[in-house]
């Protein structure tokens, strides 16, 4: 299996949001920021596994300040941490207004997305090359957190079989 480098993944996607993304008031629904941020997420799998991937779960969602109709929305989105067949996204949501010229930071999200071969099946992902600190800091807390929702799934699939 080969490695790569989260930088030959990441992706950073701009678009502008217009009326029809957004409620009478002119804030964008968060319907739309999480379609934005389920694609730029996927954008990034198929990069690093270079095979069709899915979304296996979005958590973590923080809406932190609204967006507006005009202004152009920036995601920027990496790898965090791979296992054998998933791999844990993040992205950060950016506002910029236009008109000023300013950003603001409106959102952050984290996404695991697995890797399919033909058949439909999970297929292994290439590892990550970890090259700084902050890589491996990553790539550590996201491990863990990976690993807190498989035990999460298992718990409730245990539960569920008992109701």
């Amino acid at each position: 299996m080969s490695q790569k480098t989260i930088h030959e993944s990441k992706v950073e996607v701009i678009t502008r949001m217009f009326p029809s993304d957004a409620n009478p008031a002119g804030n964008v629904f968060g319907g739309e920021i999480l379609k934005q941020i389920d694609v730029v997420a996927g954008i990034v799998a198929h990069r690093h596994c270079r095979t069709n991937a899915v979304t296996a779960s979005i958590d973590r969602v923080d809406f932190l300040k609204p967006v507006y109709v005009g202004n152009a929305l920036i995601l920027n989105a990496r790898l965090n941490a791979v296992r054998k067949s998933s791999m844990e996204i993040e992205v950060r949501v950016e506002a910029e207004d236009l008109i000023k010229g300013t950003r603001t930071l409106t959102g952050t999200a984290l996404v695991t997305s697995v890797a399919l071969d033909e058949d439909g099946r999970p297929t292994p992902v290439p590892k990550l090359i970890l090259k700084t600190k902050e890589e491996r800091q990553r790539f550590a807390q996201g491990i863990k957190r990976m690993n807190k929702r498989i035990r999460e799934k298992k718990h409730n699939k245990i539960g569920r079989a008992h109701v």
